[in-house]
């Protein structure tokens, strides 16, 4: 193993564990090794494609909210 690699596991191991699950997933997924598929919530899926005809998408400030929130 890497020496950055090691150091990238190091890191992962101090978040928390749904974290720590979003990032063994990102790196199976990169390896090739996907395991089992990813539920889709169907409903939410069509709530969005809904929106989307009817025009209704998030705000620049909805939008850098999210991005602020994904960056803790």
């Amino acid at each position: 193993m890497t020496k950055l690699l090691e150091k990238a596991l190091e890191a992962v191991r101090r978040l928390p564990p749904g974290s720590q699950d979003e990032i063994a997933q990102a790196m199976l997924s990169l390896a090739g090794d996907e395991g089992e598929p990813e539920a889709i919530d169907l409903p939410a899926v069509l709530e969005g494609l809904a929106q989307a005809k009817r025009r209704q998408f998030a705000t620049d400030a909805e939008i850098e909210a999210a991005f602020i929130r994904f960056d803790r």
